[in-house]
């Protein structure tokens, strides 16, 4: 993380915290739990896409909804006043968040799952093709607790078929635990994006 980067979002947490004391229970209880001891692993895209929305929230969104609150504010009775009372709603929502991401960040470790390009071993960052024992095949990859997105078949490396595949290799079986009972996996392909921001390879 650049320096002036760090500066930046500590001072602004500071600044949010007279607005947010008596939330950060709200702030702990809303962070993706991680292993005792262990490290919030990210990829540099990842790690770049949480940044811009914290840098975004804090120069942009910010500054247009305390805009709002004071004239609205301004406008009378504010019991009554809609825009008034959403305007500070969304500040605490946007607060929350600001908390939230610079809390991520400050902890993330980035890696880059480029440097395993053309490996057959599961790290972090890979895109794995297993087959089950039942004959359903499913492509995966691997990324960190802030950045998975289900919808794009992507999973946190703590998920337990992440855990189960992490370190095997091209031909290996691993054994997945489920509430149905053990299911064996075989590994079909492995693959890693390119080095400079390709698309993932073949292993």
């Amino acid at each position: 993380m650049h320096a002036v980067f760090c500066v930046k979002i500590g001072a602004m947490s500071k600044a949010f915290t007279k607005e947010s004391d008596g939330d950060d229970e709200d702030d702990v209880g809303a962070l993706p739990p991680l292993p005792a001891g262990g490290k919030n692993y990210i990829t540099p895209r990842g790690f770049q896409r949480l940044k811009d929305e914290l840098l975004d929230l804090i120069d942009n969104e910010r500054p247009r909804i305390v805009e709002i609150v004071h004239w609205a504010a301004s406008n009378g009775d504010r019991s009554e006043n809609g825009d008034y009372l959403y305007g500070k709603k969304r500040l605490r929502e946007i607060d929350r968040r600001i908390r939230f991401l610079t809390k991520r960040l400050e902890i993330a470790e980035v890696v880059d799952p480029s440097v395993h390009a053309g490996s057959e071993q599961v790290y972090f960052g890979a895109t794995v093709t297993y087959v089950d024992d039942e004959g359903v095949e499913r492509t995966i990859t691997i990324m960190g607790i802030d950045e998975a997105d289900s919808a794009q078949n992507q999973v946190s490396w703590i998920a337990p078929v992440s855990r189960a595949l992490l370190k095997a290799r091209v031909g290996d079986e691993v054994a997945l635990p489920t509430p149905a009972g053990v299911r064996m996996l075989e590994i079909l392909e492995v693959a890693y994006p390119e080095p400079g921001g390709g698309n993932p390879g073949r292993a």
